[in-house]
């Protein structure tokens, strides 16, 4: 976006004739620096058009009293000069960008709908009365969101939820920011069982000890509990591997985003060095081809024959079978109300209550977007120990200094199954995983009676595969 033009007048907002008791002259440069970027609407005509195809009935509002601290692109004012006054002002700016980037949504993710976290956070702030922050508006009353405002983003957040993502849940459930897990979705069954032999298939690896089941077990929901994973040459990486279960919802691939999709993911191991160590996709498929039943197979479904791409595309296929619907939770919400008991259903409505569902959301329970670790604390320092190259998260993709330490949520179905957790491998038990994601990402302090709930409500998203449940160890208690 180019540099807006605005300026203090061209906003439906104005500073209250009787102005509040905190009129000292911080209070007030920072009001008109309010009014500055509040007036500022995305700042070219294309921005404008996006705005308004992207939030539909809503745009008027969201172009007022949202872009301006959760998009990118505008100068700070020039009272910014002011000494005392550029830090704080700088930081709130930061502060609501991290918070929610809607330049994500605008640019990055232009030509889809607006995604489910944008959704379920925007209806937690209109619910808990959150934006703007109470000290913005105390000097900046036209701010405010009226009643009106409040109803119509509401609305707008379950038309476009039933629009875009609702599966099959029952009517009293089907504005949730969580849907069902459809039980099956289309695949090419011919090519699912090429998938399904490869990704079991060690010859993919350079010394032939390493297939991806090594790290994705489905005896351990598609991971193998192990904080980092053990490649070629008894290798370890430095980030934990997620579960290949449902990862064909997520929106991106790996913690930092860089695979669009699973074929480009099923694509990377298979050359890592570290994991998989094949030098290049020639040198597996020559494995491959001595394999003369096999390379019979793989033709009858790829006449081109073997190559990386048909190789990948296999996998893919095959892993878009990897999905887990019927669990307690999803026969919860397709109407089954004696599937959760009054705590596990208390213990969803904490999960909501402390921001969870914000960015745990859809039908996997995450893979919606890239959040910040260290949103409200700074997780790394207190972790201490050596930093980790993992630790970066998104900016090792992108290489942007705004994706430091932004992390592709992960998805919490069968997570009692999928321990370790975190990126870097480091929490042994759903109750510190909940403790530590209210203090670095929500804010708030969880107490222990509530941590229980949650844990408790978590441990119904173990769902099913292929009519059994989803095998592994459960984490203790």
């Amino acid at each position: 976006m180019k540099k807006s033009s605005c300026y203090p007048g061209k906003t439906r907002d104005a500073v209250p004739a009787s102005p509040p008791k905190e009129d000292d002259m911080k209070e007030k440069l920072l009001a008109s620096a309010a009014l500055v970027l509040l007036a500022c609407a995305p700042a070219t005509a294309q921005g404008l058009d996006d705005v308004q195809h992207k939030f539909a009935s809503v745009s008027g509002i969201v172009q007022d009293k949202c872009m301006a601290c959760h998009s990118r692109g505008y100068d700070l004012p020039f009272y910014a000069k002011v000494p005392g006054i550029r830090g704080i002002i700088e930081k709130d700016y930061r502060d609501g960008i991290r918070a929610l980037d809607l330049n994500q949504e605008l640019v990055q993710r232009k030509d889809r709908p607006v995604g489910e976290t944008v959704l379920a956070k925007m209806e937690w702030v209109i619910l808990n009365d959150t934006m703007p922050p109470a000290k913005f508006a105390v000097v900046h009353w036209g701010s405010r969101l009226s009643d009106q405002d409040k109803k119509d983003i509401l609305t707008w957040v379950a038309e476009s939820r039933k629009a875009h993502y609702a599966t099959d849940a029952a009517p009293e459930h089907a504005n949730e920011p969580i849907q069902p897990i459809p039980r099956r979705l289309p695949v090419d069954e011919a090519k699912v069982a090429l998938g399904k032999a490869l990704f079991n298939d060690a010859r993919l690896s350079a010394d032939s000890t390493v297939a991806c089941a090594t790290c994705h077990a489905m005896d351990k929901a598609g991971t193998d509990n192990g904080r980092f994973s053990e490649g070629i040459r008894k290798q370890l990486g430095d980030v934990n591997a997620p579960t290949t279960f449902n990862a064909v919802f997520n929106f991106v691939q790996f913690w930092d985003g860089r695979a669009a999709d699973l074929q480009e993911q099923a694509g990377g191991p298979p050359l890592n060095p570290i994991e998989m160590g094949s030098r290049d996709w020639d040198e597996i498929v020559a494995r491959l081809a001595a394999d003369a039943a096999l390379t019979a197979k793989f033709r009858a479904v790829y006449p081109d024959g073997w190559s990386g791409r048909n190789i990948t595309d296999a996998i893919a296929e095959y892993e878009k079978t990897l999905i887990s619907p019927d669990s307690r939770f999803d026969r919860w919400l397709r109407g089954d109300k004696s599937a959760l008991t009054a705590a596990e259903a208390e213990g969803y409505e904490r999960f909501k209550a402390y921001r969870c569902a914000s960015c745990h959301v859809g039908k996997s329970m995450g893979g919606q977007s890239y959040e910040y670790l260290d949103l409200k604390k700074d997780y790394f320092a207190d972790r201490g120990g050596k930093p980790l190259g993992s630790d970066k998260g998104r900016f090792n993709a992108s290489g942007r200094e705004e994706d430091m330490h932004r992390f592709k949520v992960p998805n919490l179905r069968n997570v009692e199954l999928t321990h370790p957790y975190l990126h870097d491998g480091t929490v042994t038990t759903l109750d510190e995983a909940v403790r530590i994601m209210g203090v670095y990402c929500s804010g708030l302090d969880v107490p222990q009676k509530d941590r229980a709930l949650i844990v408790g409500f978590l441990r119904t998203l173990t769902g099913r595969h292929e009519g059994r449940p989803v095998q592994g160890e459960a984490v203790a208690r």
